[in-house]
């Protein structure tokens, strides 16, 4: 079936049951789960498969998202939509919160702030989404991001707020 006369396009996207997932990282803490990530030991989760986008890099505190903006993620006025750049960043935010907690802990986004500097298309080749942790805190923690490209032009930069939830210590 064609639009308005111009052929369709196909994506498959493949992922893995995420609840198994995440038992098979069960007894890691943050840092080392996101690491089988990257190792490929875990599979990434279903939004991440999804949009196309995977961690490169993690240490405490910090965790880089690398993503291949394609036509496939395009709005109408031929740019990738804003909510996909923030869902990177959120993840790569989120993540770098995550690499600081204990087995069995877990972290919520409370709130989260983009600013969308630059449009962003498949041009810009692949982009990286680096987080980092302002402020890990007991029940609340803060981090930073910033989208940019291979030569380091900015494409967006965020902060968030996230919820920590303690399984190790649940009165932290």
């Amino acid at each position: 079936m064609t639009s308005h006369g111009l052929p369709p396009r196909n994506r498959t996207v493949t992922w893995y049951d995420p609840l198994a997932a995440l038992e098979l990282g069960r007894s890691l803490n943050g840092l080392e789960f996101i690491e089988a990530i990257i190792r490929g030991d875990i599979p990434v989760p279903p939004s991440s498969a999804l949009l196309g986008m995977r961690p490169q890099v993690a240490e405490s505190g910090r965790v880089v998202m690398v993503l291949e903006p394609g036509e496939h993620l395009y709005n109408p006025v031929g740019v990738v939509q804003g909510g996909l750049i923030t869902a990177l960043l959120d993840a790569a935010m989120g993540c770098a919160v995550a690499t600081l907690l204990a087995s069995g802990d877990g972290y919520n986004t409370l709130e989260l702030k983009v600013n969308l500097v630059r449009p962003l298309t498949g041009a810009a080749g692949p982009v990286e989404a680096e987080g980092k942790v302002i402020h890990p805190g007991g029940r609340v923690a803060t981090a930073e991001g910033r989208v940019t490209d291979r030569e380091g032009r900015l494409y967006a930069h965020g902060t968030t707020t996230c919820l920590i939830t303690r399984q190790s210590n649940p009165t932290s």
